[in-house]
């Protein structure tokens, strides 16, 4: 939990037009200094003049986490320059079905590359500078697929299989020198132009509360960062009424 006025730092890695955009905010909203990453530093223009038109301060970077090399010297940057890392969110998806009699070695890779080696990187870098600190938050979007692996998303359920074993695995070495990491299940569609587009009848079900508002999404995070410490929450699953369990 923050408790400290001194300026820090949200790290955002994924701040895409829906939920990771929506997580920048909060966090900024927040009072954090907030980094928001993505491979197109011009993709991230309009979401840094809506935090400050907010009167929050937010900052773009480019970057592709699959590469150690542009991590290392993001999180050296953003260390040096903006504030102390307090908070990292690693919401890169990567959600490509294809059979499994069709898929590629190449595009299998890729996709584990960008769901789960690329949180390694930015996970390790950042939790580095938090053990210092003896504090800090780590939050990694999971997804339906770390639970259960669906007909067609062989590679996209292995990486988020992936995904969710480095957080166990880091919040177990990382909790007891006082680094909270959790990892979240969004188990349900998201309020996206994709799900827009591409499943029209479950998008009618918005006007029911049957997909998952990003701003809801990201008050669930914000809450994550907020706990004590004698009541953090690991794995939280966030999903629409209208989901099965």
């Amino acid at each position: 939990m923050n408790t400290t006025t001194t300026p820090q730092a949200a790290l955002v890695i994924g701040a895409g037009d829906a939920t990771g955009g929506a997580i920048a905010k909060r966090f900024a909203l927040g009072g954090l200094r907030t980094c928001a990453v993505r491979r197109s530093r011009e993709k991230l223009q309009p979401l840094i003049d809506e935090i400050h038109q907010l009167g929050a301060e937010g900052f773009a970077f480019a970057c592709d986490a699959r590469k150690e090399a542009e991590v290392m010297q993001l999180v050296e940057e953003i260390e040096q320059t903006i504030a102390p890392i307090e908070v990292l969110v690693f919401n890169i998806g990567a959600n490509v079905p294809c059979s499994i009699l069709e898929e590629t070695a190449r595009k299998y890779f890729k996709i584990w590359e960008m769901a789960c080696f690329s949180a390694f990187l930015v996970g390790r870098e950042v939790a580095k500078r938090m053990v210092l600190r003896e504090r800090g938050t780590i939050i990694f979007t999971g997804a339906t697929a770390g639970i259960r692996g669906s007909a067609n998303f062989a590679a996209f359920a292995g990486a988020k299989h992936a995904l969710r074993a480095l957080a166990q695995s880091m919040a177990r070495e990382l909790g007891p020198r006082h680094i909270h990491v959790a990892h979240v299940i969004i188990d349900g569609a998201i309020d996206t132009d994709f799900i827009r587009d591409t499943f029209p009848e479950r998008y009618a079900l918005k006007e029911q509360d049957g997909i998952l508002n990003p701003e809801h999404i990201a008050e669930n995070y914000w809450h994550l960062h907020q706990q004590p410490r004698d009541a953090w929450t690991h794995e939280l699953d966030l999903r629409p009424w209208v989901e099965h369990w």
